[in-house]
């Protein structure tokens, strides 16, 4: 297993869930979704105290990644999807149970998993299970920057292994989702440097600056 002696604090506190339905609804998530503002504040208000543990996500059904992706922002550039991951919206929840009948939900106590940095997602996913933790979804990513920007940095991004493709013939697609910062080469474009990146990474492949995040759990 790869050596984790450099594991580092993974990210700093959310805003109260109050707070973080009026940023959905100023980025105009909530049209995208189709979700009345009222009824996502109201999620917020009912959903109890849990400031700075928990995240308010939509249900992947109702906004899925490649809607979320362009709503990031960095240095004032908006996020994107990588040309060649035309396919993100069939990433979808493998071994993870989202809340039943849920439009709106909770991700508690996220994390970036800065830990398991040079681990592959193949040597993460039992460990994070071992941890009784569940890896995040893409969209739950997403929804993680644009609540907390700060938790995208330069050589501190994170994979989302609980997004999967199931292909055809019922097996895995060999990819991965992430979340990470541009260096506007290659295809990405100069003007792209340093914007929010939807890409892929092999599933036994390890990378330095690419953790794995997880949660302690959902709930509706």
């Amino acid at each position: 297993m790869p050596d984790t002696s450099s594991a580092a604090v993974t990210a700093p506190p959310l805003p109260p869930l109050a707070t973080q339905a009026e940023r959905l609804i100023d980025l105009g998530a909530h049209e995208l979704a189709r979700i009345p503002a009222r009824d996502l504040r109201a999620f917020a208000e009912n959903a109890g105290r849990a400031d700075g543990h928990a995240l308010l996500a939509i249900h992947p059904d109702r906004i899925p990644a490649s809607a979320l992706a362009p709503l990031l922002r960095r240095d004032g550039k908006p996020g994107f999807v990588v040309g060649d991951m035309a396919d993100v919206d069939r990433f979808t929840p493998s071994g993870v149970e989202l809340p039943d009948d849920a439009s709106l939900y909770l991700v508690t106590g996220p994390d970036r998993g800065d830990h398991m940095a040079n681990w592959s997602p193949d040597e993460a996913l039992p460990a994070l299970i071992g941890e009784d933790r569940t890896p995040l979804l893409l969209t739950e990513g997403i929804h993680w920057v644009l609540q907390q920007p700060a938790v995208l940095e330069r050589n501190r991004c994170f994979m989302t292994i609980g997004s999967r493709l199931r292909k055809a013939n019922g097996a895995l697609d060999a990819r991965t989702p992430a979340i990470w910062i541009s260096n506007g080469t290659g295809r990405d474009g100069r003007e792209r440097r340093n914007a929010p990146k939807v890409g892929w990474c092999w599933w036994g492949n390890r990378h330095t600056w690419l953790g794995f995040a997880s949660a302690a759990g959902r709930t509706g």
